[in-house]
């Protein structure tokens, strides 16, 4: 064989679809069902208390790291599975009777370590699962042990199986689901039963959105009121100050809805995704209608859809109402930018002619620096010619003096527009 170099998680991303395995059941099987919202993270805690039941009962433990784990403690088989944000506890025991909810799988479970769990409990439900040669249930029977107006039903798997369920809590907490064997396999039997209560699982997870899209509402129409109110304002907004204020609001509108999005997508975004797989799982089953009862997928369907459309309604609301704010902000901007740009070019204007006044004024300067600048040299050309007289040189002072007044303002001009192009060709060279 070749020596292949092999990726590190080769291993582990072959092993993770066979992650999680279905139970085998051959009924009649009693299983109880909870799910604890714990947060992400908190497989950990998870771990250590499956850990901890197992050490109690005398059972091998979970693998370090693990997140799931199905072990036998004897009186009761327990399956463990760590999510994102829960984690499922599964307890399965041997029997039933005529109530199969009476006597339940939780209650050979200690107490004790139950009222440890990690979490907060969001799902309970009890599930029984009995062959097809055990209780002959009649419609009065069904509705002895479910609640009539939500009961619901179908022939799953091929035929091979029946299921009845009205998700609802009963007196003890726990939701009840009813599967009748009618010639499943054992692996069959295990996957019916875990997608039933997956189903009870994730649809109560889909449900977490509805209170805060409640919530939301009433806090998403305000933030609609009030950019409507600042675009029908904007017309008539007069002045950069005025615009500013209203930049303003909008900002602190935006800040609102950043808040309120923080707080609601990761919920919305997971109800849709749990939703989904509530749908999977349902056609999965392969429902076939029961004669005079609803189908579990049409209960589905009819109560939840509202919920999630509800959902997906303030979530599809809330992020084009921030799309929204974000276009009018924009265009409030941009109105702010145009004002910048003609307060700018005003500015700029009064700073050329400003800047011509100051040239003309310095070349009046230039000028009358000439002038003096001649005056007293002409003088300083006038001592020396008096000196030179005095010394006994036949000089002309006069002369000397006038005829020196055109040279000396030559002279002086044209040192003087010599340090200007100087200082001319240094800004050039300083300008970026």
């Amino acid at each position: 064989m070749a020596n292949f170099n092999e990726h590190g998680l080769r291993h582990l991303l072959v092993n993770e679809v066979h992650a999680r395995p279905f139970e085998q059941l051959e009924p009649p099987v009693l299983v109880s069902h909870v799910a604890m919202l714990s947060g992400e993270g908190s497989a950990r805690a998870g771990l250590a208390h499956m850990t901890a039941l197992c050490e109690r009962m005398d059972v091998a433990p979970p693998d370090p790291g693990t997140n799931h784990f199905s072990g036998d403690f004897g009186l009761f088989r327990c399956k463990w599975e760590s999510h994102a944000e829960f984690a499922s506890y599964s307890f399965f025991v041997t029997g039933g009777g005529e109530d199969p909810f009476v006597d339940t799988a939780i209650a050979a479970v200690p107490g004790d370590w139950l009222d440890r769990l990690p979490g907060e409990l969001l799902v309970a439900s009890h599930l029984a699962y009995e062959p097809a040669d055990g209780q002959d249930r009649d419609r009065q029977a069904l509705n002895n042990l479910f609640s009539a107006e939500s009961l619901a039903g179908s022939r799953v798997a091929g035929g091979h199986a029946e299921v009845w369920a009205d998700f609802r809590l009963h007196g003890d907490g726990f939701s009840r689901i009813l599967v009748r064997d009618m010639g499943l396999r054992a692996r069959q039997a295990g996957r019916l039963v875990q997608r039933m209560l997956e189903i009870e699982t994730y649809r109560i997870l889909a449900l977490l959105s509805l209170p805060l899209a409640r919530e939301a509402g009433p806090e998403v129409a305000d933030a609609a009121g009030t950019l409507a109110a600042i675009t029908e304002r904007m017309p008539d907004i007069k002045g950069l100050e005025d615009e500013h204020a209203a930049l303003g609001e909008l900002t602190g509108l935006a800040a609102r809805l950043e808040r309120l999005a923080s707080r609601n997508t990761y919920r919305f975004s997971a109800s849709a995704a749990y939703y989904e797989l509530v749908e999977k799982r349902v056609a999965a089953m392969r429902e076939e209608r029961i004669e005079g009862l609803q189908t579990i997928g049409e209960f589905l369907d009819r109560r939840m859809s509202p919920a999630m459309r509800t959902c997906q309604t303030m979530a599809v609301r809330q992020d084009r109402l921030a799309e929204r704010v974000a276009r009018t902000t924009s265009l409030l901007r941009t109105r702010v930018d145009l004002a910048m740009e003609a307060q700018n070019r005003d500015l700029l204007r009064s700073m050329d002619r400003r800047a011509k006044l100051q040239l003309r004024l310095q070349e009046t300067v230039e000028g009358l620096s000439v002038a003096a600048i001649s005056y007293y040299l002409v003088g300083l050309v006038g001592y020396a010619a008096k000196g030179a007289d005095a010394a006994g040189l036949p000089v002309p002072v006069e002369l000397v003096t006038g005829l020196s007044i055109p040279v000396v303002v030559l002279i002086v001009w044209s040192a003087l527009q010599r340090v200007r192009r100087r200082l001319a060709r240094d800004d050039d060279a300083s300008a970026p």
